[in-house]
């Protein structure tokens, strides 16, 4: 429902709004010489501080500071080294040893070794409460040793082309001390994590976290991958955009990820602001229930049987026009939607051969003629249950792109005779209704990265919930056969063209089921204070203006303050680029691999 990275997908809090953390948590930084990067958090905010549960973007970007992965993936979206030096896989493709590097310490000084990771990817492997937010990743897993403190073998049932995307910062599965979480594993499900400092290994260790108000960060001086440049983070959460926006403007905070346009447009006339568009790396669309169930098969929560009717959700397809939402709700800043992977990503890019018009007057017939009669009036009824086509509208309460979009799409569906009535919800309570089935129609925003493997994996039907209410990371409860061979044959196949075409074949299965109805690809905007912070947006601009993706790993690995960093003021007004040099570190470059990044949005981060 709302996700849960990176560049975040635009930001429509246009509600005015204050922030939600004391003073104390923006104030200048405490000691005289140390240096503080204060951004505004993700609008998802953390969810939970246990990475083997959480979904959140805010929380996502806290465990890629603060916990290692396997490898990095360098600003370019290739892969690079991390806790591994080299990753090479066998002739038959189905063991990958990884060459773990030596000397490297958790930040309580005990040492990290392919044990820890060992331990981690075989938990999640193993128990359904550890595998609750990433256990897709390591479906395709047989077996992960460590025969030694530096060598870390994984073993696949089938060749898996995505394996060195698997753990990466912020997206993938981030490795966690043993030591620390080994006594945790009994009690997972209600493990807090919230013991500070956080014991971890990353360019950040988080010191102090305050619930929906900050997180305060300081610097790991000797990260593997260089130093930070500031000496201290602190994220800082807010009631709205509008709230954010005012405090970078009055320099409480330095940078902020994900603003609307309007925002965007005002702030670009500001000689003082640095403001930077970015192609769309998510999708903001319309997620139907149409057959919440469990593995097993049991029916759950209370969505309106109708909707299980392809030719219904058709019909809502036709009568919803994208192209006003893209024109009225992200001022033209972004693209229409169809396919489910967004053009950030143009490897998996996919179209429709025949894409679904705008067309009421369609709608009206495909339902009239499917024996939707309408009633006194006005609303059909449901030929099988005798029920009215009432659905419920879940939105969240704090996204005025939300509100925006509902409000058309009320007005739009009642003329084809469908009646939506707008709940407006926080985020954990929208996420809470989606794992119970308790809802007909919900806003849903997604990211990802260059590897499809885990936004197409919550469309597989071993992400549906366990009887008990477990393991379930589903999206939208779709749980197709042939979906699920082709998602299968996809990890297999190394090609890049032919996993492309693949790909192309589920995003068709997607399109044509109509219980993810994309509406748009909403371009990412950032902005910066340019007396304050230098490097936070990466690579250069295309011939429109327009930068790479961006991830928050290297936006606050690579910011510096001016004074400190002048190669990198110079280059303020045009970007920077992170210089991916490490010395004696040897990268190994799969054909057809490329980066798993997904999250879940919601308040700022959706548009």
């Amino acid at each position: 429902m709302s996700n849960r990275i990176g560049s975040a997908v635009l930001a429509m809090g246009l509600a005015l709004g204050t922030a939600a953390a004391p003073t104390a948590a923006l104030a200048a930084a405490p000691a005289a010489q140390a240096t503080t990067l204060r951004a505004a958090m993700d609008g998802s905010g953390v969810d939970t501080l246990n990475p083997f549960l959480a979904f959140f973007n805010g929380a996502l970007d806290t465990f890629g500071m603060i916990y290692p992965s396997l490898n990095s993936l360098d600003p370019t979206g290739k892969p690079g080294p991390y806790l591994a030096t080299e990753w090479k896989a066998s002739d038959d493709k189905l063991t990958w040893t990884f060459t773990i590097k030596d000397g490297l310490k958790w930040s309580d000084g005990q040492p990290i070794t392919a044990e820890d990771a060992a331990w981690t990817l075989n938990l999640i492997m193993t128990d359904a409460v550890a595998g609750t937010a990433n256990g897709s990743l390591v479906s395709n897993f047989e077996s992960v040793t460590a025969p030694d403190a530096t060598t870390l073998i994984i073993k696949t049932k089938a060749p898996q082309a995505s394996l060195p995307y698997v753990s990466i910062p912020m997206s993938g599965i981030p490795i966690v001390p043993k030591h620390i979480w080994e006594s945790k594993a009994k009690d997972l499900k209600d493990t807090k994590n919230d013991t500070f400092p956080v014991v971890g290994y990353g360019p950040w260790t988080l010191t102090e976290y305050k619930q929906e108000q900050y997180a305060k960060f300081t610097a790991n001086k000797s990260f593997v991958l260089g130093a930070p440049k500031f000496d201290n983070l602190v994220l800082q959460t807010f009631k709205s955009g509008d709230a954010a926006v005012a405090a970078l403007r009055s320099g409480q905070i330095d940078y902020k990820a994900g603003v609307n346009p309007t925002q965007f447009k005002a702030l670009q006339a500001d000689e003082g602001i640095q403001a930077a568009q970015t192609v769309g790396n998510g999708w903001m669309g319309l997620e139907i229930n149409h057959n919440a169930r469990t593995r097993s098969g049991k029916k759950i929560g209370t969505g309106h049987p109708a909707l299980g009717d392809p030719e219904l959700r058709r019909a809502i397809a036709l009568a919803t026009d994208k192209q006003t939402l893209v024109t009225k709700v992200i001022d033209g800043v972004g693209q229409i939607g169809a396919g489910y992977l967004p053009p950030a990503w143009p490897q998996w890019s996919w179209k429709p051969a025949e894409p679904t018009p705008f067309d009421p007057a369609q709608a009206n017939k495909v339902l009239d003629t499917a024996g939707y009669a309408k009633g006194g009036d006005g609303v059909r009824v449901d030929p099988k249950s005798g029920k009215p086509l009432a659905f419920r509208l879940g939105i969240h309460s704090d996204d005025a792109a939300d509100a925006a979009i509902s409000g058309y799409l009320v007005g739009w569906l009642k003329e084809i005779g469908v009646k939506v009535t707008i709940q407006s919800l926080s985020m954990s309570a929208l996420n809470s209704d989606l794992a119970k089935g308790d809802w007909d129609l919900l806003m849903d925003a997604w990211t990802t990265g260059p590897d499809p493997t885990y936004l197409l994996g919550i469309q597989s039907c071993g992400t549906l919930p366990k009887d008990d209410g477990t393991g379930g990371n589903t999206d939208s409860f779709f749980c197709d056969e042939a979906y699920d061979k082709l998602f299968k044959q996809q990890l297999t196949t190394f090609d890049q063209t032919e996993r492309a075409t693949v790909v192309g074949q589920m995003q068709e299965i997607l399109y044509k089921a109509n219980v993810n109805q994309i509406y748009y690809y909403a371009n990412g905007l950032d902005v910066s204070r340019k007396d304050t912070v230098t490097g936070v947006t990466l690579g250069q601009p295309d011939a429109s203006g327009v930068y790479p993706s961006q991830t928050a790993f290297w936006s606050y690995l690579n910011a510096a303050p001016p004074a400190k960093d002048a190669a990198t003021a110079a280059k303020a007004e045009g970007g920077s680029s992170l210089p991916w040099v490490l010395g004696g570190v040897a990268l190994i470059v799969v054909a057809g691999g490329v980066v798993l990044v997904r999250r879940r949005l919601a308040g700022d981060d959706r548009e």
